[in-house]
C-alpha cells in the first residue's frame, strides 16, 4: 500500500518529476558519478547537462606570466570566441546552454595501434591534472591570461600509439552544437588541426577547466585544446574525435579564408592580419573598460619552448 502524508497530497503536479525523467536519471547516475568522479556529482536535470565543478588536486606547473595579471574569471567566461554559438563576444555566454555535455565521448581514430573510444571519465582521470597559467591570443588583437587546467596531450597521444606514418593530428568538435545561430559561410563540424611534433610539444593542454572549475560550456566543455603559441582558434573546443593523419586536414577557418588564416597560425607580429595589425594587442586583464595596449610577443612569449620546431621555415609564408 503506497501511503502519502497531506503535505503529499498539497503538492502541484507540475512539481512532480515525470516518471520517465526520474527512470532515465536512475539508469545514468552510476555511470554519470563514475564520470565525473574528484569533479563530483552533479544531477544532469536542467538545460545544462553538466554544472561547472572544482577540480580538486590540481598542482600549478612553472608556466605563469609574471608580467601580467590574471584575466578576471567573469571577463573570461563572457568574453569568448564560439561561433556555433553567435559571432558577438557575449552571445556564446547567453546560447551556449543548448550544448549538451553528458553523455560525452572523445573517438580516437585514424593512424595509431590503439584506436579508442574514451568516455569523458576516463579520459578526465588518465593524468593528473595540472593548472597553466597561460597568455591567450586572439587574432582580432585581444589577449587574456588564464589559468587553464588539464595535462599534456602529449600523454593522450603515447596511450594510443600514433604509427611512424601519423604526421598531423585533427580535432573534430560537436557538430550538434550549432544549433540554429550560423555565421554564414562557415560549415560544421568545426575542424582543426596540428603537426605532430606541436601536438607532442609540452605546452599544448588536453584541458577540462579553468580558473580551477570545470570548463563554461561557452569556453569550450567539457574538453578542448590550448595551444598557447598560436592564436586561440587554433585551440578547438568540445573534441568529439582526434583523428591521426598522413597529410595536413583541412581546417575550418583556412578553407573558409586561407588568405587570412594560415594552417600553423602561429602568433607572429610580423604578418598582419589582411583587415588588420598583428603588431599590438589589448589587454583584457583587468575590468577596466580601457583595456591596455601592448606590442604582441613572438610566439606569444614561448619563443623559447616552440622557436626550434619552425627552424628554417619561412615564417610568413607559413603564416
Amino acid at each position: 500500500m503506497l501511503l502519502m502524508s497531506d503535505r503529499e497530497k498539497e503538492i502541484a503536479s507540475s512539481e512532480i518529476t515525470p516518471r520517465a525523467t526520474f527512470e532515465a536519471f536512475q539508469m545514468n547516475r552510476r555511470s554519470l558519478m563514475a564520470g565525473l568522479g574528484a569533479v563530483g556529482f552533479a544531477a544532469a536535470m536542467g538545460k545544462q547537462a553538466r554544472a561547472e565543478q572544482k577540480i580538486d588536486g590540481l598542482v600549478t606547473t612553472p608556466y605563469a606570466v609574471p608580467d601580467r595579471d590574471t584575466t578576471p574569471e567573469a571577463k573570461a567566461k563572457s568574453y569568448n570566441n564560439f561561433y556555433e554559438f553567435g559571432e558577438d563576444k557575449g552571445d556564446p555566454a547567453k546560447n551556449a546552454y543548448k550544448l549538451k555535455t553528458y553523455p560525452w565521448d572523445v573517438k580516437v581514430e585514424g593512424l595509431v595501434a590503439k584506436p579508442r573510444t574514451f568516455q569523458f571519465g576516463e579520459l578526465f582521470h588518465l593524468r593528473p591534472m595540472e593548472s597553466r597559467v597561460y597568455r591567450f591570443r586572439c587574432v582580432e588583437a585581444w589577449s587574456m591570461v588564464i589559468p587553464w587546467d588539464g595535462y599534456s596531450l602529449s600523454e593522450l597521444i603515447k596511450v594510443v600509439e600514433p604509427l611512424p606514418k601519423a604526421k598531423f593530428v585533427q580535432f573534430i568538435s560537436d557538430e550538434n552544437s550549432s544549433q540554429e545561430i550560423l555565421p554564414s559561410g562557415i560549415s560544421w563540424p568545426y575542424t582543426e588541426g596540428l603537426r605532430m611534433d606541436e601536438a607532442m610539444n609540452p605546452l599544448t593542454l588536453l584541458t577540462f577547466g579553468s580558473y580551477g572549475q570545470t570548463l563554461a560550456n561557452q569556453q569550450g566543455a567539457p574538453v578542448r585544446v590550448i595551444v598557447p603559441w598560436k592564436y586561440g582558434f587554433k585551440s578547438a573546443k568540445s573534441i568529439v574525435k582526434i583523428k591521426f593523419v598522413e597529410k595536413m586536414p583541412p581546417t575550418t577557418w583556412n578553407e573558409l579564408a586561407s588568405d587570412e588564416y594560415g594552417f600553423y597560425s602561429n602568433v607572429n607580429p610580423t604578418v598582419d592580419h589582411p583587415r588588420w595589425s598583428q603588431a599590438h594587442e589589448r589587454l583584457l586583464n583587468t575590468n577596466s573598460v580601457f583595456p591596455k595596449v601592448v606590442p604582441t610577443l613572438m610566439f606569444n612569449g614561448y619563443q623559447d619552448q616552440v622557436a626550434s620546431m619552425y627552424a628554417g621555415m619561412d615564417l610568413k609564408k607559413n603564416y
